[in-house]
């Protein structure tokens, strides 16, 4: 059985602290008020602390989801927050997931807001969450905010699947065009050249170009394949820095079609999360600074930064945000200005979110349509120019012989 300290005060505002043996938190308080005392701190032992870090790994966000739509659901339906958190963590199969939820629960039972007792647990409950928690608490709608939470963790998963389920044919072309490549250049062509040696004759410049290709990849493969891994780590080292994070973002702006791709998926991010945030109740300048850091794109959410920075100052939000033209276009300026005059910001932010939302998933088939066949084209050329440079001096094979 779990220990925990308590600090607590008698009737007579004597205070005292120990430790105590109970079930869970919600237990340890139980059993403090037979006593006759009132606690005022119950904490977690060394063992229990021990359980809740084994268990501290991120829980996916499709089991979050879960949760908080099932809390949702609980709380309108009028149950009490405690008994809410512990039957959804009495429903929940997962044990991490379990283990998450009955801590929440414990520390709700124990006297912690909602906000504060998911906030231990950042992994799984971003600050974006707890901040919209802490708003439905305090407006007390919770279970509309809750359900929120729900639906922008939905509309996120599924725009990231369609993003992930455009790139897997580019990718899988990718990965067959260099197979075939790889197969040709290390298993094909050696035998060729062989074959061409033994004829002598000077060989046309192009099939000497691929067979000193061969060459190298036969005798020096393992040392490509080296300082390609190398590569990829140095790649992934920088890019984790801040300055190769913002070059890296940079270079992904400035390309022609990724870089309006790109910005238009931190719009529908940006908007959609102001937007939610907002109808939570979150005050503006607490909901711009959340939504800056859900933009996923650091050149972008620095122009968000000095936004912010503005509309704390008392400019508009839509003057404020104008300066970020690759981000928002004027058109977009336009609405939100029109949606401030009228008090329904956070309802706009939301339909701009939905309508380019489906103009960004417009724009990604369109780019699949373009990259699928530009992939074929370059991977017909590659493996066409291996074929003809090894067929070039079957041509010329009479004259060797002679």
């Amino acid at each position: 059985m779990p220990t925990f300290a308590y600090q607590a005060t008698d009737a007579t505002g004597q205070a005292s602290s120990g430790t105590i043996k109970a079930d869970n938190r919600s237990a340890a308080i139980e059993r403090l008020s037979v006593q006759g005392l009132f606690p005022t701190a119950v904490n977690c032992s060394e063992e229990v602390q021990a359980k809740r870090a084994s268990s501290s790994g991120r829980v996916g966000q499709a089991r979050v989801e879960s949760f908080m739509r099932e809390l949702s659901n609980l709380l309108a339906a009028g149950v009490p927050l405690g008994r809410a958190l512990q039957v959804v963590s009495r429903e929940t199969t997962h044990p991490a997931a379990r283990a998450q939820w009955e801590a929440v629960h414990d520390d709700v039972v124990g006297g912690l807001p909602l906000a504060d007792a998911l906030a231990r647990w950042p992994r799984s409950f971003p600050a974006v969450y707890t901040a919209m928690v802490r708003a439905g608490e305090t407006g007390g709608f919770l279970d509309l905010v809750l359900r929120q939470i729900a639906e922008l963790q939905s509309r996120a998963r599924d725009l990231r699947g369609r993003i992930t389920s455009a790139l897997i044919y580019p990718a899988a072309l990718a990965f067959i065009a260099s197979g075939v490549l790889i197969f040709l250049l290390a298993y094909f062509i050696p035998r060729f050249s062989a074959i061409f040696a033994d004829f002598g004759g000077r060989l046309p410049a192009l099939t000497r170009g691929i067979v000193g290709v061969s060459d190298t990849v036969v005798h020096y493969g393992w040392l490509l394949g080296l300082a390609a891994v190398v590569a990829v780590a140095g790649l992934r080292r920088a890019v984790r820095s801040e300055s190769g994070r913002r070059r890296l973002e940079q270079a992904v702006l400035a390309a022609p079609a990724i870089g309006a791709v790109s910005a238009r998926f931190a719009l529908v991010r940006f908007c959609r999360m102001l937007g939610t945030l907002l109808a939570a109740g979150v005050p503006l300048i607490s909901a711009l600074r959340v939504a800056r850091a859900a933009i996923g794109n650091q050149i972008l959410a620095d122009a968000v930064g000095r936004a912010v920075d503005q509309v704390r100052e008392g400019a508009s939000l839509a003057g404020s945000l104008s300066a970020c033209e690759r981000l928002f276009p004027e058109s977009v300026i336009e609405m939100i200005a029109v949606a401030e005059e009228s008090a329904r910001l956070h309802e706009e932010l939301v339909r701009m979110a939905d309508v380019y939302e489906e103009d960004l998933d417009r724009k990604l088939r369109t780019l699949v349509a373009l990259v699928e066949p530009a992939m074929l084209f370059i991977m017909a050329t590659l493996v066409g120019t291996v074929v003809i440079g090894m067929l070039l001096p079957v041509f010329e094979l009479q004259d060797l012989i002679r």
